[in-house]
């Protein structure tokens, strides 16, 4: 029910009339039936932004950490993703992908939308990473079509760290629907596997004309960390006078 009211009350009409989305391929979303929606991430406005635009209800696989907040924030945060039906996965640990896609099958058998992120997280540079073989692994157990989907303009209107949103035209663009039937019963098959990802990862980029980086930006963002530390040990912050 809050799913609802916050999409076509609350949020819905707000983020509509403050950034006035430019949609592209709407068309592309079957009306029915189960169907992966993949895309690219990089803004906390597209958990919003997208089902602000979409008629059928999209349920997302979001990080844990937005459930297990501390205090009063965490505890709103928490509350507000729950409300909306979105499913919490924990992305640490060897069965963390294993569960993501359990809970995936689980929104893709009940006939509905599911959304996500192949890259895993959050792009920290606006450029497009490589994608992980989870949503293959769904597309191909759940025999449902695979839509790539383009966010454009959401890392200018809110980057990583940005708490607030500053107005720019963003586009959400959807892309044909991908059939992966052809390999059917062959999810096991590493190497069909990163194929499908592949493809679904060319999908987006051709529709985002991101700068695409083959490499997982998890792995990415822990080395730039990693140097930004040991530079901070090297030469530290002088005490100010």
């Amino acid at each position: 029910m809050f799913y609802h009211v916050l999409k076509y009350v609350l949020l819905g009409p707000l983020l509509r009339l403050v950034f006035r989305p430019r949609i592209e391929g709407l068309e592309h979303i079957p009306s029915s039936g189960p169907a992966i929606v993949a895309g690219n991430h990089l803004s906390f406005a597209d958990h919003f932004l997208m089902p602000a635009i979409l008629k059928r209800r999209i349920t997302f696989l979001a990080k844990a950490e937005y459930f297990t907040g501390p205090g009063v924030k965490g505890r709103l945060t928490a509350a507000f993703f729950r409300s909306i039906g979105q499913i919490p996965v924990d992305r640490s640990g060897k069965e963390a992908g294993q569960a993501a896609i359990r809970e995936g099958l689980g929104v893709l058998r009940k006939d509905e939308l599911l959304g996500i992120y192949p890259e895993g997280t959050r792009s920290h540079d606006g450029r497009l990473y490589k994608g992980k073989v989870g949503v293959a692994v769904m597309a191909l157990r759940a025999q449902a079509p695979v839509i790539p989907c383009a966010m454009i303009g959401t890392f200018e209107a809110q980057p990583p760290g940005r708490k607030l949103p500053r107005i720019h035209p963003v586009t959400i663009r959807f892309g044909k629907p991908l059939d992966f039937s052809r390999y059917a019963g062959m999810e096991g098959e590493k190497a069909v596997l990163r194929a499908i990802t592949d493809e679904i990862m060319y999908a987006i980029l051709s529709l985002s004309e991101q700068e695409y980086v083959d490499r997982y930006a998890a792995e990415v963002k822990a080395e730039e960390s990693a140097r930004k530390a040991d530079a901070g040990r090297k030469f530290p912050r002088m005490p100010m006078s």
